[in-house]
């Protein structure tokens, strides 16, 4: 049993809370939406990612005989809503944005409606899968910003929060734009590109940095790239130009180096000079070394001759905002608009549709967040995805990455940038605005309350 794809990963209080509609006998379709309620300091957009996951969890939502067994150990639950778990399966429809897309608070990215309980067991797994993902993806859409037409490299699954995360942070970076991974595994399971040079230690290994460039140059002909910040710069960069045509002879081309340490923009530079002045002007330069999008923003304008970057810890655990203020919350049960009221955390009641407007120049205008049936004009974000607990359509990763791609180059010019404040402009319609005054005008209080 693969534990990631377990019914059993979610809170304990979406089971006690199905058994009480199993025991209250409330099996209607539910309408749940999962949003953002404000962006944190430093971001002015978000990239939605994680919807492969999430469809992939609910197309195989189940309970094993193994799980049953426990939950029946537990002495928690009664015996009529147990037998009711055997037999449980998604059978609902889901909307969503397409991965990709960016978004902004109390914008829906996934709706669910299906009957309550299923709709209710998935909510915890389906934040955990949708989170993460935009979390990463919208920080590594901000390092694709500052780096354009430069490689990017996710080097941070040994810093990530757990293996899932690492492998999931490949996966989203390179729907943000980022060329490909040095994770072995997400080469393998999601097909995105691999790359990697040598580390310290092969270098600390050999007697001589020279010996150790020349070992690894024979081990990896087709993808010599030598870390050279091991002791001193400058001078193995000079040991690179020396090197360089013994290996030509031997039919190895130097195709670049990598720099981990120090002022990266000031070493690049002398290595720049170095390599051109002993006729290296085709090898790149590869940095790497606690990278985002602020150094990123400042190398390059800076002019540092930098070719390609390996980003790590700050991308794989979004350091500056290493969460999302999101919620997967109800919003019609049996037919009925719900909305909660909570002081700080109050909902936008309905099924609703997000409808985006562009300006001359095919930049983002402004959004409009309104009820389904109220059509608006401008381009209407939610899809549907699944119908009937059953997938519409399978879509790439590459078609994802263009749709990421598409939508970074639609951004207004202030969202491009990393100054703040940010303005974009997202009106709440009145039709929902009509619809939360009529929830709250027929909500029914006790008078102890």
């Amino acid at each position: 049993m693969n534990p990631a794809n377990s019914a059993l990963l979610t809170d304990l209080y979406q089971l006690t809370m199905m058994q009480g509609y199993h025991e209250s006998g409330m099996k209607e379709v539910a309408v749940f939406e999962f949003f953002v309620r404000k962006l944190r300091p430093g971001r002015g957009f978000l990239m939605a990612a994680g919807l492969e996951q999430a469809l992939e969890f609910l197309e195989g939502l189940h309970f094993s005989p193994e799980e049953m067994a426990w939950l029946a150990s537990t002495g928690r639950f009664s015996k009529g809503f147990l037998a009711s778990l055997e037999t449980l399966r998604f059978t609902g429809d889901v909307h969503a944005m397409p991965e990709g897309t960016v978004f902004f608070p109390n914008e829906p990215i996934l709706r669910v409606t299906a009957p309550i309980a299923q709709a209710q067991l998935v909510e915890t797994r389906l934040i955990n899968l949708l989170h993460f993902q935009t979390l990463i993806a919208s920080k590594a859409a901000r390092m694709t910003l500052m780096a354009p037409g430069i490689l990017l490299v996710d080097f941070g699954l040994r810093r990530a929060h757990g293996a899932e995360a690492g492998l999931l942070a490949a996966r989203a970076s390179y729907i943000a734009g980022f060329t490909g991974t040095a994770t072995v595994q997400a080469g393998m399971q999601f097909g995105i590109p691999l790359f990697g040079t040598m580390a310290h230690s092969f270098v600390q290994a050999h007697d001589g940095e020279t010996l150790a460039f020349e070992h690894f140059a024979h081990a990896q002909p087709d993808n010599v790239v030598l870390l050279i910040d091991t002791y001193d710069t400058e001078a193995a960069a000079r040991k690179v130009v020396a090197l360089a045509p013994q290996l030509e002879r031997q039919g190895i081309r130097i195709k670049g180096v990598r720099i981990d340490s120090g002022n990266l923009a000031d070493h690049a530079r002398q290595v720049r000079k170095i390599l051109d002045a002993g006729g290296l002007n085709h090898v790149t330069i590869f940095a790497s070394g606690d990278l985002d999008e602020y150094i990123l923003r400042d190398m390059f304008a800076s002019g540092a001759p930098v070719d390609g970057l390996g980003v790590g810890t700050r991308m794989d655990t979004s350091s500056d905002v290493p969460y999302l203020d999101c919620a997967y919350k109800l919003q019609e049960y049996a037919g009925k608009a719900r909305r909660k009221r909570s002081e700080g955390k109050q909902t936008w009641p309905g099924r609703k549709q997000v409808y985006r407007s562009y300006d001359a120049d095919g930049r983002m205008a402004s959004d409009v967040v309104t009820l389904e049936k109220d059509v608006q004009p401008g381009e209407p974000l939610l899809m549907p995805m699944m119908r009937g607990g059953q997938r519409i359509a399978a879509v790439t990763l590459a078609d994802i990455r263009n749709h990421a791609a598409t939508n970074l180059a639609r951004l207004p010019e202030a969202l491009r940038r990393l100054q703040e404040p940010y303005n974009y402009q997202v009106e709440i319609a009145s039709a929902l605005h009509e619809l939360a005054a009529q929830v709250d005008r027929n909500l029914h209080y006790d008078k102890e309350e």
